[in-house]
């Protein structure tokens, strides 16, 4: 398992991702195998960091490639159930992938994002927006309107530029780089502790 960041959120400890990792496997075996997309875990017996509003992503990687990321950016359900749900979501519902299959479940990576509160990011144009963000420290979010786009922390590694790495969260909200001179454009910046537990099944 590899972690990013240190003090973990929610009065979580090193004790408790494990057990967020088992919802995560329980939720992808529930709905792959039964196709039970509404499974949430009972939160009586699971110790009370997981029972706070958390904001999580979950993303998948099946055979070493990208199979599926969703998450959400502000902290309304459970923890517990946040994870659940993402990772259904992650396996079955991600547009730009196929559904999970049961074969698929060994050979499945999954990390686990724990997301920090949305800070918004005031900037003068797009030059000074790309020196205030901090590569591999900060994930990005621009709004405006209906139109919302987000990348995480992680992906600086494939896309190590600020400018492109802001071109590329316009994109995921359907815009281009303009978007960032419309007086009507929110960016928010979050960082993220991150766990990653390989798939139970290396592919051979």
């Amino acid at each position: 398992m590899k972690t990013q960041g240190k003090t973990l959120p929610y009065g979580l400890t090193q004790a408790h991702i494990p057990l967020l990792f088992d919802i995560a496997r329980e939720a992808l075996r529930r709905s792959t195998l039964h196709r039970e997309m509404q499974w949430l875990p009972d939160l009586k017996p699971l110790p009370e960091p997981l029972h706070q509003p958390a904001a999580t992503f979950v993303t998948l990687h099946t055979d070493g490639q990208l199979h599926g990321c969703i998450g959400s950016v502000e902290p309304r359900l459970p923890l517990a159930w946040d994870v659940a749900k993402n990772a259904i979501a992650a396996a079955h519902h991600d547009p730009r992938f196929p559904p999970l299959r049961p074969e698929e479940l060994d050979r499945t990576e999954v990390e686990i994002s724990l997301l920090s509160p949305l800070q918004i990011l005031p900037y003068k144009d797009f030059q000074d927006l790309a020196h205030k963000v901090r590569p591999g420290i900060d994930g990005v979010m621009v709004e405006r309107g209906w139109q919302r786009g987000l990348l995480l922390p992680q992906v600086w590694e494939d896309l190590p530029d600020p400018v492109r790495f802001l071109e590329h969260v316009a994109l995921k909200a359907g815009a281009g780089p303009e978007i960032y001179t419309d007086p009507k454009t929110r960016v928010y910046i979050f960082q993220v502790h991150s766990f990653t537990q390989p798939a139970p099944v290396a592919r051979h």
